[in-house]
C-alpha cells in the first residue's frame, strides 16, 4: 500500500511551487526597456565621452544616418521610444524603419534634451530598426536611447510558468496515483533520457541566444511559418513576408517541426527563445530515439543507457547546433537509430517492427533533404546485400508496406517539393557552391571533442571511437570464425560506420573522382563530405552497445568500461565553444541584459539565401510597391497586400503597359479581375507578377491570392486519411491488447478461486 503524505509534505510542496512561480514571474524581462547607452549603438563617426555618450560634432563634414539599432524581430502592439541627448542645430530626425522602409520619423528638438514618442505596430516586424539621421549642422550628443513595450515584448516568463505548473500538476499525479503503476526501472531510465536531453541543452542556457552559421536561415523559416499559418496556409508553401514581403518558397526545405516554434511564436514567444525550446525538444528526442531502437536489439539496460548518452552527446550533434546552425540535420539525427533498427528488424529481427523504419525514414524525409537521400541510399545498399535473406523468408511484404505507408504518410509535403522543384524557376545551381573534396577533415580530428579556439570543428569523439573499439575487439578477437545473423548485422554496421568516417576524410580520393561526371555531380550536390559522420556515429553507437553486452572478454570490465566512456563523453559538455562572457548583464547600469536583447534577434537577423527564389532575384531587384511601366498611362489608385492575398486599383490609357506587383510569381498563384475572370500573370522584372493593364481608361481591380492547388490538395488528403487509418489501427490494437490482458486477470482470478 501506499503511504499517505503528511499535510507537511503537502503545504511544502505548495510553498515551493509558488514561490519558483513568484520568482520566474519577478524576473520577467518581457516587459522591461532595452536600453543602449550612445556608444552602444551601431555607429561609423564619433567619438565616445566619459559618460559613454556618442558625440558627433559638425567637423565630422557628414550627414545622414550615423548612428543606429540593431534589426529587432518585433511582436505587434504599442511601443515608446525615448532618446537623451544634446543638440546644436534643428533638421536631425530620430527615424524608424522596417525592412527598408521608413514608417515613422520624429523631429530632434535643440530646443528639449529628451525626446518621447509612441508608435503602434500593426503588424510582427522582421526587421525593425531606429536610425538617428544627423544633419550635419551643429553639434549632437546621444547619451541613451531606449524602447519599452506599452504590454510586453515577449511572453517567455509567463511561458515557462505554464511549463512549471504543468511539470507540477504531473508530479503531483506522480505522487498521488502514479507511483504504483510506473515500475522502478522505467523511471530510472525516463530520468536518465531526461538528464541526457538536460545536458546537452547546457550550452543553450545562456541569457543570449549563440550565434551560428545557418541560425540566421532557420529563425527565417520559424517566423514564416508563423505568418503563413496566421494567412490560412495549411502546410505553408510561401513564406509570405519573406524577402521584404514579396514571399519566399517554403516547399522545398522540409519544415514540419518547425510548426512547434511557430506555434509558440504565435503565443508571443520571442524568437530566441522559441529556438531554443526546439533544440530542447530535438535533444529529448534524440536520447527517446535512441533508447526505443537500442532496447529493441539489446536487452541489457547498461548498454541502451551507454547508448542514449553517447548519441545524445556526441561531438557532431553540438557542431551542427552551436557552430553550423544546421537545425535540419540536427532534427534528422534523431531518427537515425530507428531506421537502423528498423533495417534490422525487417531483415532479420520482429518483422512486426518494420513500423521502425517508416517513422525512422519519414522523421529524416520531414527534416533534411539530404540527410534523407543518404538514409534512402544505405536502406538501398543493406535490402540489396540482404536481398536473398528477404526473398527466402518473404519479408519483401513488410519492405513494401514501409516503402508505401512512407509515401502516403508524406505525399502532403514530397508533392509541392517535386512539383516546385522541377517546374518552377529556382536558381538550384547555387546548391553547387561546394567542391566538396576541399571540405574533407583531417583524420586525426576524429579523437578530439570539440575545441574551444576552432568553432567549426568535426569529429566523433572517443568515446565512439571507443564503441567501435569494442566492436573490434568482440567480432575479431571472440566471434572471428562463426558470426550469428545478428553479429553480422553487427560487423556490417562497423564497416558501414568505417567506411562513411573514411569519406569524409582527406584520405578519401574525392579530388582524383572528381574529375568522372558522375561522381562530381553528385558530391557537388551533398557539397560536405563531413555529413557522413552523423550516420556514422548512429552505426558505432549500435556497435558499442551490442558489443558492451555480448563480449565475454570484457565482462569483469564492463561497469569501468561504461563509467569511463560516459566520462569521455562528458567531456564533450565542458569544451563546447561560447563567448568569453560568463556575466548576464554588461554593465551595473544596465537595465536590459544581453539576453534580453538577443531574444527579439539582434545578434542573428533573419536570412532568405538565393537557392529557393526565383532564378536572377537579388536584393537590390526586390521592391515594397507596385512598379508601373509607364507613369504617364499608368496610375495606381490603391494597392493592398494581406499574406499571400493582395488588391490593386489602376486606370490605363494604353494596352501596351504593364503593372508589377512586389509578390513574387511563384507557380501557384492566381489572380482575377474585378468581375472574377481570370487574370493572365507573367513574369517581371526582379521576379516580380506582372499584369498587361486595360487601357480603357476605366478603373479595374485584379485580385491575386496563393492556392490552393488541386494536386497538393489531394496529396494533403491522402496524408490526412493515412495518418487517420494509422490512429485508429492503433487505437484497435491498443484495445484487443487491454482485453486480451483482462481475460488473462480473469482467468488468472478463477483458476486461484
Amino acid at each position: 500500500m501506499t503511504e499517505e503524505i503528511s499535510w507537511k509534505a503537502k503545504t511544502i510542496y505548495v510553498v515551493l511551487s509558488v514561490l519558483l512561480v513568484a520568482l520566474l514571474w519577478l524576473g520577467d524581462e518581457g516587459k522591461q526597456p532595452v536600453i543602449y547607452n550612445g556608444n552602444e549603438l551601431q555607429h561609423s563617426v564619433g567619438l565616445i565621452d566619459s559618460e559613454e555618450a556618442l558625440v558627433i560634432q559638425e567637423s565630422v563634414a557628414r550627414n545622414g544616418v550615423i548612428a543606429r539599432t540593431p534589426g529587432y524581430v518585433m511582436n505587434k502592439g504599442s511601443y515608446t521610444v525615448k532618446l537623451r541627448y544634446l543638440a546644436e542645430q534643428q533638421d536631425s530626425v530620430l527615424e524608424l524603419w522596417e525592412q527598408g522602409d521608413k514608417i515613422a520619423a520624429w523631429p530632434i528638438d535643440p530646443l528639449e534634451n529628451e525626446l518621447t514618442a509612441e508608435f503602434t505596430l500593426a503588424r510582427d516586424t522582421k526587421q525593425l530598426e531606429f536610425g538617428i539621421n544627423y544633419s550635419g549642422k551643429g553639434g549632437l550628443t546621444i547619451k541613451e536611447f531606449s524602447i519599452t513595450p506599452r504590454t510586453l515584448f515577449y511572453t517567455d516568463t509567463y511561458f515557462m510558468i505554464a511549463v512549471i505548473i504543468l511539470l507540477e500538476f504531473a508530479g503531483w499525479w506522480y505522487i498521488k496515483a502514479g507511483r504504483e503503476r510506473i515500475p522502478r526501472e522505467t523511471l530510472v531510465d525516463v530520468c536518465m533520457i531526461l538528464g541526457a536531453a538536460l545536458l546537452a541543452t547546457t550550452p543553450m542556457m545562456q541569457t543570449y541566444l549563440y550565434d551560428a552559421d545557418d541560425l540566421c536561415y532557420h529563425l527565417a523559416r520559424m517566423e514564416g511559418l508563423k505568418d503563413g499559418i496566421l494567412d490560412g496556409q495549411i502546410p505553408v508553401n510561401i513564406l509570405p513576408e519573406g524577402l521584404q514581403g514579396n514571399g519566399y518558397m517554403n516547399a522545398m526545405y522540409p519544415y514540419l517541426f518547425l510548426y512547434i516554434g511557430a506555434f509558440l511564436r504565435i503565443c508571443r514567444v520571442s524568437l530566441g527563445f522559441s529556438y531554443k525550446v526546439l533544440i530542447f525538444l530535438s535533444n529529448l528526442a534524440s536520447a527517446c530515439c535512441a533508447y526505443v531502437a537500442v532496447k529493441s536489439m539489446v536487452k541489457s539496460r547498461r548498454s541502451v543507457i551507454l547508448a542514449v548518452v553517447l548519441y545524445t552527446l556526441m561531438p557532431y550533434r553540438f557542431t551542427n547546433i552551436l557552430s553550423r546552425g544546421d537545425l535540419g540535420e540536427t532534427l534528422a539525427l534523431i531518427f537515425w537509430p530507428l531506421v537502423i533498427a528498423g533495417l534490422y528488424h525487417l531483415i532479420m529481427g520482429d518483422r512486426k517492427k518494420w513500423y521502425y523504419l517508416v517513422i525512422g525514414f519519414s522523421g529524416i524525409l520531414q527534416s533534411h533533404i539530404l540527410s534523407m537521400t543518404y538514409a534512402a541510399a544505405i536502406c538501398a545498399f543493406t535490402a540489396l546485400l540482404y536481398c536473398v535473406r528477404i526473398v527466402r523468408e518473404k519479408r519483401y511484404v513488410e519492405l513494401l508496406k514501409a516503402a508505401g505507408l512512407t509515401v502516403l504518410l508524406n505525399a502532403w509535403y514530397v508533392v509541392p517539393f517535386l512539383y516546385y522543384y522541377y517546374n518552377e524557376s529556382l536558381d538550384k545551381e547555387v546548391l553547387r557552391w561546394s567542391g566538396y573534396f576541399e571540405q574533407s577533415i583531417n583524420l586525426s580530428n576524429m579523437t578530439q571533442s570539440i575545441s574551444l579556439y576552432n568553432k567549426q570543428y568535426f569529429s566523433l569523439g572517443l568515446a565512439l571511437l571507443g564503441c567501435a573499439g569494442l566492436g573490434v575487439i568482440y567480432l575479431l578477437c571472440e566471434r572471428c570464425k562463426k558470426l550469428s545473423d545478428t553479429e553480422g548485422f553487427m560487423l556490417y554496421l562497423l564497416v558501414l560506420g568505417a567506411a562513411l568516417v573514411f569519406m569524409s576524410t582527406g584520405y578519401f580520393p574525392s579530388r582524383a573522382l572528381m574529375a568522372i561526371p558522375f561522381f562530381s555531380n553528385i558530391a557537388t550536390m551533398l557539397q560536405f563530405p563531413w555529413r557522413f559522420l552523423g550516420p556514422a556515429s548512429a552505426c558505432f553507437t549500435f556497435v558499442g552497445a551490442m558489443a558492451l553486452e555480448r563480449s565475454e572478454i570484457i565482462r569483469h570490465y564492463r561497469n569501468a568500461i561504461f563509467a569511463m566512456m560516459i566520462g569521455l563523453n562528458l567531456l564533450v559538455i565542458v569544451t563546447v565553444p561560447s563567448e568569453n562572457n560568463h556575466v548576464p548583464y554588461k554593465n551595473a547600469e544596465a537595465v536590459a541584459s544581453k539576453g534580453h536583447e538577443t531574444k527579439l534577434g539582434t545578434s542573428v537577423g533573419l536570412f532568405y539565401p538565393h537557392e529557393w527564389r526565383l532564378f536572377g532575384v537579388v536584393d537590390l531587384k526586390l521592391v515594397r510597391s507596385v512598379v508601373v511601366s509607364d507613369i504617364g498611362s499608368v496610375s495606381v489608385r490603391d494597392f493592398q497586400k494581406e499574406g499571400t492575398k493582395a488588391a490593386v486599383s489602376y486606370t490605363a490609357t494604353s494596352d501596351q503597359a504593364y503593372i508589377e506587383l512586389p509578390i513574387q510569381n511563384y507557380l501557384g498563384y492566381r489572380a482575377s479581375d474585378e468581375l472574377g475572370a481570370p487574370v493572365e500573370i507573367t513574369q517581371g522584372d526582379g521576379g516580380r507578377m506582372r499584369f498587361f493593364v486595360k487601357g480603357d481608361g476605366a478603373e479595374h481591380q485584379i485580385y491575386v491570392r496563393y492556392g490552393p492547388v488541386a494536386g497538393f490538395v489531394i496529396a494533403n488528403v491522402v496524408s490526412a486519411l493515412t495518418i487517420f487509418a494509422c490512429l485508429w489501427r492503433c487505437f484497435l490494437c491498443r484495445v484487443i491488447l487491454l482485453q486480451r490482458r483482462a481475460n488473462k486477470e480473469e482467468l488468472t482470478g478463477s483458476d486461484e478461486t
